[in-house]
């Protein structure tokens, strides 16, 4: 589960912060400490960005990790709250496997993967992360993957061929 949870924004997207990373920096007179945060903004409705913002402070990291999601959004063909058919994303070591669901299953994924179905939109899916375990690489891998689904119209059109002949 994302660590904080922004309910719909005032200009109507979902914000997810995934996970806050706080690195060092070793200096003579001692440690610098900075900040890095991973967030995931959605419309609920097909569209999806990640992104990721550093600075010295945590509001200013999450601030600067939103404006790059919504920077980075991209649409996802959704159907009927569910995905297409079954998708990999691989990134890094990191490798999701997603399923489509039927009605009333509900989100069986991951904290990291869960974040990014919420934010796009999907409300039944089965996921589950093979490898690294990185939240940073399983968004990732999860956007990759939903990125890459295409629709049978679009596939048909691609072909010159009919639904139907697609679909089977």
């Amino acid at each position: 589960m994302s660590k904080f949870d922004a309910a719909a924004t005032g200009d109507g997207y979902i914000e997810k912060l995934v996970t806050i990373n706080r690195v060092a920096k070793v200096v003579k007179g001692g440690r610098i400490f900075g900040f890095a945060a991973l967030t995931v903004v959605g419309d609920g409705n097909g569209r999806v960005g990640v992104g990721r913002g550093k600075a010295r402070e945590v509001p200013v990291a999450v601030q600067k990790a939103m404006e790059d999601a919504r920077k980075n959004m991209k649409s996802v063909p959704v159907k009927e709250g569910t995905l297409q058919y079954p998708l990999t994303g691989i990134h890094g070591a990191a490798k999701v496997v997603m399923l489509p669901a039927s009605d009333g299953t509900g989100i069986i994924a991951g904290g990291p993967m869960r974040a990014v179905f919420e934010a796009v939109g999907v409300h039944n899916v089965l996921a589950k992360c093979i490898g690294s375990s990185n939240p940073i690489n399983v968004v990732r891998a999860t956007f990759k993957g939903l990125t890459d689904m295409t629709t049978p119209e679009a596939v048909a059109a691609k072909r010159g061929k009919s639904v139907e002949e697609i679909v089977g």
